[in-house]
């Protein structure tokens, strides 16, 4: 069985190395020469304004530092007062001699003075590597805006929990605590477990215990999930890795209709296979090789299952969530694989936690014979057909999808009505009824609605979605940077693509709420649409060190990004609108 279960993961990793460009970028990152980060990577500049102090916070790479000495600050404007550079670390430096230094995070601030007047402040630094690399004196420009100053108090710095959620988690691998880190993400991989990413895999593990057969026994469906979620965990990882390594590109990559198109048919397939129309099963020569192989009646059926975890990781792979993005983000700054690898597997167990629960249980909780078996059989076939219409809805226009689930819910209640007349009349018989009729009604009147009233609700839908300006690649995003500072407002970047249901989530949920809609119209909004995936799209991407949609930048109005308001992954209304007032 390890044999089988290994022979299959390196199949499907095999084919993640099919283009020579991609395979030259992974054997540099196995490679054992040491590597250095990219200065901007290394070490990573966000400044706020708090009244009249400027707040400085360094993300630093592990491995890396900063000299406290070399901190300069000029101005033709200001003069620089109050500079609270904290303690760093003792270190001994062979061409400085004894230096202190900051690793991890440096946060300090200062205050520019006159505050009635806008500044340009200069800030030098310098930083090495623990390996032996050592960069030259570099330079980054601050502002100061005197509309943010008040006669209130001089706000103190602010705390940890402002920087990003992905970024305070990469930050936690690269501490000493690591099984106490690992804990964390096996935490943050059962709360995953509860949200649209996972979703699809509840019906798939579903249909897989019920398409068994009505006799396992608890032990039998705990194995059949666990290889399931072993699979997942384990396809999960890998995709997290090569998208850490490769860019969102590869990502995109697994979202292309044609392949999406192929899962839809495969879980139609199943699906089918659910409703009775045939019986889904290896040649009776494979399965007496398979049972002679285990000695099991069903040895055959664990590679398969395997499989569908792997077939099931691809499907949740569009997903980015704040977790997710904060292992890939130390694996793209460090390089470090392994310790990348064994996050994402921990982070994936803990999403799959529900799952093994559900599909162990899942033999005590269904009846064991009778017609009913055959009604739940059925209902876990449209389950599936949810799937495919979860896939599709990546590529598909709204209305065919809003489409798709009418004729579903049309369907659940017509079989469920059918199957009801069978039943005895009572009072359970009477709520049934009327439960599936009002499902059938208003899945008819959703699936009629929009083709009777295109007009209107194309143009409800144009009233309440925001306005974006367009753009494509740097050039443009910094042109129009350039024109939001010059009209002194604060801008927010929007990375979008139409594979990313998070994506639209955004648009029809969140922006258009009466709570985020006034704030968005007071702000610069632009949109980058990365669906094409090209040069331009890429190369933007890498540039801002985007690993995954959806993705949120703010910028102030000098047009410097507020690296601590980055979103990543959905926000609902109430919590986006936190983040959109402290752009301002």
């Amino acid at each position: 069985m390890k044999h089988i279960i290994t022979s299959l993961l390196l199949s499907v990793l095999s084919l993640f190395f099919v283009a020579p460009t991609q395979a030259n970028a992974l054997t540099d990152l196995f490679s054992q020469q040491p590597k250095f980060l990219p200065e901007e990577q290394a070490f990573q500049l966000n400044f706020d304004q708090a009244n009249n102090k400027i707040i400085v916070r360094w993300q630093i790479a592990d491995g890396y530092y900063l000299y406290k000495e070399k901190f300069k600050f000029t101005s033709d404007t200001a003069t620089i007062t109050e500079i609270t550079l904290p303690k760093g670390s003792d270190h001994y430096d062979e061409y400085f001699g004894q230096q202190e230094v900051y690793y991890q995070e440096a946060v300090f601030s200062f205050i520019p003075t006159p505050s009635s007047q806008e500044h340009q402040i200069t800030l030098a630094y310098q930083g090495c590597a623990d390996a032996g690399l050592c960069y030259p004196p570099s330079t980054k420009t601050l502002y100061f805006d005197p509309r943010f100053v008040t006669t209130n108090t001089v706000q103190d710095l602010p705390p940890a929990a402002q920087v990003p959620e992905q970024d305070y988690l990469a930050g936690l691998l690269s501490s000493d605590s690591l099984l106490w880190t690992l804990v964390i993400f096996f935490g943050l991989g059962i709360g995953l477990a509860f949200t649209p990413c996972v979703f699809p895999m509840y019906p798939i593990l579903s249909g897989i215990i019920v398409g068994a057969g009505n006799k396992l026994s608890t032990r039998q469906a705990f194995a059949l999930s666990f290889t399931y979620v072993q699979g997942m965990a384990l396809t999960y990882s890998a995709l997290g890795l090569v998208v850490a390594s490769l860019g969102l590109q590869f990502q995109a990559a697994f979202q292309h209709p044609i392949l999406l198109s192929a899962l839809a048919i495969l879980f139609t397939i199943l699906a089918l296979s659910m409703f009775g129309l045939f019986n889904l099963q290896l040649p009776s020569a494979w399965q007496e090789r398979l049972n002679s192989l285990s000695n099991k009646q069903q040895g055959g059926r664990y590679p398969s299952v395997f499989m569908m975890g792997m077939i099931s990781g691809l499907v949740a792979s569009p997903c980015t969530t704040a977790p997710l993005s904060g292992a890939l983000i130390y694996v793209a700054q460090t390089g470090d694989l392994v310790l990348g690898f064994l996050t994402l597997y921990i982070l994936s167990l803990g999403m799959g936690i529900p799952l093994l629960l559900m599909g162990s249980s899942g033999g005590k909780l269904l009846p064991k014979a009778g017609a009913w078996m055959d009604v739940i059989k059925g209902l876990f076939g449209f389950m599936l057909l949810s799937v495919v219409i979860v896939l599709l809805e990546r590529f598909l226009d709204p209305i065919w999808v809003m489409s798709g689930w009418s004729l579903l819910a049309i369907g659940v209640a017509s079989y469920l009505l059918h199957h009801n007349k069978s039943t005895a009349l009572n009072i359970a018989h009477s709520i049934r009824h009327t439960l599936c009729s009002v499902l059938l009604i208003a899945g008819t009147v959703t699936l009629i609605k929009p083709w009777l009233f295109d007009d209107v609700a194309v143009t409800q839908q144009q009233q309440e979605n925001v306005e974006f300006i367009q753009v494509k690649g740097i050039a443009q995003l910094n042109q129009e940077l350039a024109k939001a500072k010059q009209q002194n407002k604060p801008v927010m970047l929007d990375f979008f693509a139409d594979w990313c249901i998070a994506c639209k989530d955004f648009e029809h949920k969140t922006f258009s709420d009466p709570l985020v809609k006034p704030l968005l119209e007071q702000m610069v909004l632009i949109q980058s649409d990365v669906t094409a995936n090209d040069e331009l799209d890429i190369e933007l991407q890498e540039k801002l060190g985007v690993l995954g949609l959806p993705t949120i930048m703010f910028y102030n109005p000098q047009g410097v990004e507020q690296k601590h308001l980055r979103v990543v992954g959905f926000q609902g209304p109430e919590q986006f609108k936190t983040m959109v007032e402290q752009a301002f």
